[in-house]
């Protein structure tokens, strides 16, 4: 199209691209017809899974085509996408369709080997990080970029490995130049599982100043070749799967609910959310739609800025709110506004009408596990990226 470099008007994006998804398919069509192997195309917002009849038909859809033999080829329908519905990379795209379908592994393939703690280009003790049990408390370096033409880099990665490896998918960065890579890190991580079956539930102790996530890799070298250097994510082993998952990553949150500690516990133990465990609402939400769940500290009637005036109602820094989940509300912003700190009982006669006793119903709550020490995590990252860390993909 003798177009130089990505256009920065919308129309003139979304036309590009449907002339490249034609020609993208007719690539893929070709390759893999010498192999004799169908293939499909998939396109994809994330409008088309917000709802969940239709996210139920995208997942039945995966899988009949992997019944029939078929390999999907999935993309962002960058024709129709705005921002406001746009998964925002195709990492992030990878690892919500690799938790739909199951997935026993997502690759992410980049110009890179795998992850380093400092950036290898401009220091030459960098180290690799070869094996992440525990995304939260990685330190990586992510100053790699995407590229000028695609979305994403390191970061992106980063975000696509903890929402893969939530929902139990195996992880890998490594470098695209060679295909080969993949066929090599499947063996030998296959080989290590038969050596040591119980390992990935057994994380090592690390000793004498090890990082965890180089320490790991010396246990998986009993006589085994060396795989091609990438860093690999090892899986919850507790996954969140299926309506969980959904709800936690298929929809954007229009606001967010900051309750206190003990409706946290309450939904730790499956009862669902009651108007009196409400501290503060944020945002323009309607009924039905999904929300964060924040856990702050109920500031004491007492307490100062609760009666010079300032109307704050939860402490903001000691402890730090922590978001703990997503909810489909039963009720709007407005309305839980009014509700919030009440009994259930006194729904009625506030609104004039109590469409139901909770906030939201334990079974429109999915929690992220960071109560029980989850693995998934945002982690800490190098270039002063850690205020992103409050953002679950």
């Amino acid at each position: 199209m003798d177009v130089e470099k990505k256009p920065k008007h919308l129309p003139r994006i979304q036309a590009l691209a449907a002339v490249g998804q034609c020609r993208l398919m007719s690539l893929w069509d070709s390759l893999f017809g010498h192999l004799r192997q169908p293939v499909a195309q998939i396109l994809l917002t994330r409008n088309d899974i917000a709802d969940r009849t239709q996210y139920l038909n995208a997942q039945n859809t995966f899988v009949e085509l992997l019944n029939m033999g078929v390999i999907p080829i999935v993309n962002e329908n960058d024709t129709l996408a705005v921002s406001e519905i746009k998964f925002g990379d195709n990492d992030t795209l990878s690892a919500i369709t690799a938790a739909m379908v199951q997935a026993d592994y997502l690759f992410l393939m980049t110009d890179v080997d795998c992850l380093y703690d400092k950036n290898p280009r401009t220091n030459s003790d960098a180290q690799a990080i070869e094996v992440v049990e525990d995304i939260s408390s990685l330190e990586a370096d992510v100053s790699t970029a995407g590229s000028s033409l695609g979305t994403g880099g390191m970061w992106t990665k980063i975000v696509a490995a903890r929402l893969a490896t939530s929902a139990g998918v195996t992880t890998v960065i490594t470098r695209s130049s060679n295909p080969g890579n993949i066929a090599r890190i499947v063996n030998y991580v296959q080989g290590t599982r038969q050596q040591h079956p119980d390992l990935p539930s057994l994380p090592p102790t690390p000793t004498d100043g090890v990082h965890l996530s180089r320490s790991i890799s010396s246990l998986y070298l009993d006589g085994l070749p060396k795989p091609p250097l990438h860093t690999r994510f090892l899986p919850d082993p507790h996954p969140i799967r299926d309506r969980s998952f959904w709800l936690l990553h298929g929809l954007a949150p229009h606001g967010t609910i900051y309750i206190d500690e003990g409706a946290h516990r309450a939904l730790i133990e499956k009862a669902g959310l009651l108007p009196v465990g409400v501290v503060d609402v944020e945002g323009n939400f309607s009924q039905q739609e999904a929300v964060r769940l924040v856990v702050v500290k109920r500031l004491a009637p007492t307490h100062p800025d609760m009666t010079n005036g300032e109307g704050r109602t939860y402490e903001k820094h000691k402890p730090a709110p922590v978001e703990v989940g997503r909810a489909l509300v039963n009720y709007s912003a407005s309305e839980i506004v009014r509700i919030r700190g009440l009994r259930s009982t006194e729904i009625q006669s506030v609104l004039g009408y109590a469409d139901s006793e909770y906030v939201a119903l334990r079974e429109n709550i999915s929690l992220t596990k960071r109560e029980k020490g989850s693995r998934s995590g945002t982690p800490s990252l190098i270039n002063g990226v850690e205020n992103r860390a409050g953002n679950p993909a």
